[in-house]
């Protein structure tokens, strides 16, 4: 069973599978950075919101008083229910930057696929000097035959 498992884990499709599961994890943390460190800036920017992940509506209140409504996260903490419409904003731009970019590399790869396809497939090695005297061998035994 161990011997299997060695197997299976070892086959280059797993091997393949981890590298990209792990660029993806990587990647990942690349866009959030991009949309949060970079783009939200310049979208919270244009809407006048000092912190555009913070942009939400109220839709029952904390029944605490005094409780600090300039967070999300402060009102669900003190019991309130809000919408958080700049996390799933931050949320959708991170999945249109990914969903962009997977676009990409698989409209590229394809491209690569088409051109392999496309080009012609290369000239057969030319026979060896062995396959060259069998051919003789074979055409003389035909023509023996034929005159026999």
């Amino acid at each position: 069973m161990l011997k299997e498992f060695k197997e299976f884990a070892l086959k280059g499709n797993m091997v393949d599978m981890a590298v990209g599961i792990i660029i993806g994890a990587a990647f990942g943390v690349v866009v959030k950075s991009i949309v949060d460190d970079i783009l939200m800036p310049i979208i919270a920017a244009v809407f006048s919101a000092p912190d555009f992940s913070n942009l939400f509506i109220v839709l029952r209140a904390p029944e605490q008083a005094g409780v600090n409504m300039e967070s999300i996260e402060a009102v669900r903490e003190a019991g309130g229910v809000a919408l958080g419409l700049g996390l799933f904003i931050n949320a959708l731009i991170s999945f249109l930057i990914v969903a962009v970019v997977l676009f990409v590399v698989v409209k590229g790869m394809n491209r690569l696929k088409r051109q392999q396809e496309a080009a012609p497939p290369p000239a057969p090695p030319a026979p060896s000097n062995e396959e060259k005297l069998l051919a003789e061998i074979r055409d003389l035994l035909r023509a023996q035959a034929a005159q026999g």
